[in-house]
């Protein structure tokens, strides 16, 4: 009996669990054929930007190439096209990656109840992570941890198999010639992806930073981090296969506790569904935030990268041209957003699902969350980052700032991060602050004082 794959945010071949399960079963059926097909809606797709458009078709050349050419594309509402291709190839059986975000489950709830009316049968097994969401809990009373650290110290002891291995004997069968989305917007540059090219980025990135992984991941100005969370994010790779390889030393124990706080998201979210866009403390939809059309300008001035503040506006024109921001860049750039701007997280949240090659659900909301100060940080919202501050912590030579903003490449050392206050700090054109941060940041904390719990 053939048997179908149907391919979601896990773009790999090799550790694999349901892809090995799928394959294992194929060849107990005796043919060991399977049919390997991925899904996406076309209206979805030109909603994105160039730069997230291109990642998934280079990630899905990268497969398809990887399987021969056998990948069956398809476009539509999943429940239909996967019903259809089920009737189609007279498959019974049709295997898939479970899912745990609010969309992935809704997804295949309508897969297997329109598999389910034809008599077909959707299988999910393992999940994108090293440990499943909403397997972790508290030994007392089985309730969830809404605060990392006990979260992780839990996650570490439950542990995770060893990465999986796709059986040689699979038999990929080709349905029709794969027919890949082709990208509607540009990209700045070629995208290199792929479960080879992930496999390798690890690689250097263990020769490159990982042993300094510890001291240099927030520097925005060095390559201290893994550079795999687009990989991560598409599945090209998965948890296990970086965690198998870690040793007890600094820069790989908190390597390890990255990725743990990509699990610990996943678990809130799993357990909190409306949090995708909703506030996870509701008494923070209370808060006043700015609206109207100074409002949106404001908004505009962000997302464009004008706000005249360095460091936020290099982070937002590296997201502009790379579909990707440093992670302790994207913490600053959030804070200004919410605490320095008084708009909501939503609107950010938004910005970069549309523009992050690497957008996750669960990291991105509850990332946002998190630095809004309205999600599971034990000490929320007086966190309130120094846009200049943090520049001189994090780029201390500036050159991270002049790598994006090239109205200040004249401005030698860390000078970059205050323009203003030089003679020429500003002649090619580069904006003056928007704002004056302290009085925000305590405007900020009077908003804060009105929605107080007595």
């Amino acid at each position: 009996m053939r048997r179908i794959f149907w391919f979601r945010r896990d773009l790999r071949l090799q550790d694999n669990e349901a892809l090995t399960r799928c394959a294992e079963a194929a060849i107990s059926d005796g043919d060991s054929k399977v049919l390997g097909c991925f899904n996406f809606e076309q209206g979805t797709f030109e909603t994105l930007s160039g730069i997230r458009q291109h990642s998934i078709v280079a990630s899905l050349e990268s497969l398809n190439n990887s399987m021969s050419g056998a990948l069956q594309v398809l476009e539509g509402e999943a429940a239909e096209a996967l019903a259809r291709l089920s009737q189609r190839e007279n498959v019974e059986i049709v295997h898939a990656t479970e899912s745990f975000d609010p969309a992935g489950i809704l997804e295949q709830e309508q897969v297997a109840k329109s598999l389910a009316a034809l008599g077909k049968k959707l299988v999910l097994e393992g999940s994108n992570y090293a440990v499943t969401p909403g397997a972790v809990v508290k030994p007392t009373d089985g309730s969830a941890y809404r605060v990392y650290t006990p979260f992780y110290k839990a996650w570490f002891e439950i542990g995770w198999p060893e990465p999986f291995k796709l059986p040689t004997k699979t038999n990929w069968v080709r349905a029709s010639e794969a027919e890949i989305p082709r990208p509607t917007k540009p990209a700045q540059f070629k995208v290199r992806a792929g479960e080879q090219f992930a496999l390798e980025t690890f690689e250097r990135f263990k020769k490159r930073a990982l042993f300094d992984y510890s001291e240099n991941r927030n520097r925005a100005d060095l390559s201290g981090t893994s550079k795999l969370s687009h990989a991560l994010a598409h599945g090209e790779i998965h948890p296990r296969t970086l965690l198998s390889d870690l040793r007890d030393t600094d820069g790989h124990n908190v390597f390890r506790k990255e990725i743990a706080w990509r699990e610990f998201y996943a678990d809130v979210l799993f357990r909190n569904p409306h949090t995708l866009n909703d506030y996870y403390v509701p008494r923070f939809s209370k808060m006043r935030y700015d609206t109207g059309q100074e409002a949106d300008q404001k908004l505009e001035r962000w997302k464009q990268g004008t706000t005249g503040f360095p460091m936020i506006d290099a982070g937002m024109r590296q997201l502009a041209t790379e579909g990707w921001m440093h992670n302790r860049v994207r913490m600053i750039v959030a804070s200004f957003l919410v605490k320095d701007l008084h708009l909501e997280w939503q609107l950010g949240a938004d910005w970069f699902e549309k523009c992050l090659s690497d957008f996750d659900p669960a990291s991105n909301s509850h990332g946002w969350q998190w630095t809004a100060g309205c999600g599971t940080d034990a000490s929320p919202y007086y966190r309130v980052f120094n846009p200049v501050l943090q520049g001189y912590k994090f780029d201390p030579d500036g050159n991270y700032v002049r790598k994006y903003i090239p109205e200040l490449s004249h401005l030698d050392g860390p000078e970059v991060h205050e323009p203003w206050l030089l003679v020429d700090g500003l002649i090619n054109g580069y904006p003056e602050p928007m704002l004056d941060h302290s009085k925000e940041r305590d405007e900020s904390l009077r908003r804060l004082e009105e929605i107080k719990e007595k």
